[in-house]
């Protein structure tokens, strides 16, 4: 066993608090990964974990050697990006999660450029629109909408998404168009979820802030749902563009108030705090700021 190899297991299941996922992740079998921690515990003359039939917990040796083996394997990550970087030529794993709408489309479109110019660079997406933990779970990049829950984190900024207000043709002909932002208070309005004052839609007006208050008979914590509904003539929606923009293409939904939108959602890259970003990771960020930018 080579023993990179072994603490990159023993990290995977330490993490994850489980052979099962810390095989899973990095690919092996869940009796290589109990092999090769049990190798690793021998030759230090150490036990690292607390093994019952139901859970796997660090001893106190374990995650004293956990908190050190992480940096570790951050700089040999680095330094095999280092060689990586100076003959031009990516290679490695980088595991990804992302939101599934956007994650589903127009990442994937713009991951698509970055593998074809790089063939040796493994790309595992996970999409969940669920909050996960980048460190516990063992990704090493997240691309999230919003402003960040976990304030440890770094962040780069891709992009900014705008939030558009829309409705379908059908929807307007059997209730009208309304005038201004005003008026959607009149109208049946189609409620995301995971946003924030779901139902306090904020506009622009002669430069001032307004915000109005809107109601309506659906809601769902998924954008797409919202956008689905709206174009089926349920009735108005507030949705990120990207989501919005197939069902616009298709003439299925109509812009509303585009010169008074005062809603963005900014698009970022997050990874953990400390951690050395290998030359594929570096060139993926940079590669998707200007892809999705």
């Amino acid at each position: 066993m080579d023993t990179i190899e072994g603490m990159r297991t023993f990290a995977a299941v330490a993490a994850h608090g489980s052979f099962t996922q810390g095989a899973k992740r990095l690919g092996i079998s869940t009796k290589l990964a109990s092999k090769y921690v049990k190798q690793l515990e021998e030759r230090l003359g150490a036990q690292f974990f607390h093994r019952t039939t139901r859970s796997v917990t660090l001893t106190e040796t374990g995650q004293a050697y956990y908190d050190r083996c992480l940096p570790m394997l951050d700089q040999f990550d680095e330094l095999e990006g280092l060689v990586q970087e100076r003959q031009s030529d990516l290679a490695g794993p980088i595991r990804i999660t992302a939101p599934t709408g956007y994650g589903g489309t127009h990442l994937v479109r713009a991951l698509k450029p970055f593998q074809a110019a790089n063939p040796k660079v493994s790309i595992e997406l996970h999409l969940s629109d669920h909050h996960v933990s980048i460190v516990e779970q063992g990704f090493d990049l997240a691309i999230r909408f919003g402003d960040l829950k976990d304030s440890t984190l770094i962040a780069r900024k891709l992009m900014d998404m705008r939030i558009v207000c829309c409705a379908s043709p059908d929807y307007f002909r059997e209730f009208g168009r309304p005038a201004e932002p005003a008026a959607l208070a009149t109208h049946n309005c189609l409620l995301h979820l995971t946003t924030n004052n779901v139902a306090d839609w904020d506009f622009r007006e002669s430069g001032t802030l307004r915000s109005v208050s809107v109601s309506g008979n659906f809601r769902a914590n998924s954008p797409l749902a919202v956008a689905h509904m709206a174009a089926d003539g349920l009735g108005i929606a507030r949705v990120p563009l990207y989501t919005a923009q197939p069902f616009i293409d298709d003439q299925k939904l109509e812009i509303l108030f585009a010169h008074q939108e005062a809603a963005t959602r900014s698009l970022y890259a997050v990874y953990p705090p400390g951690r050395h970003l290998t030359a594929r990771i570096r060139a993926l960020i940079v590669h998707l700021g200007k892809t999705l930018g």
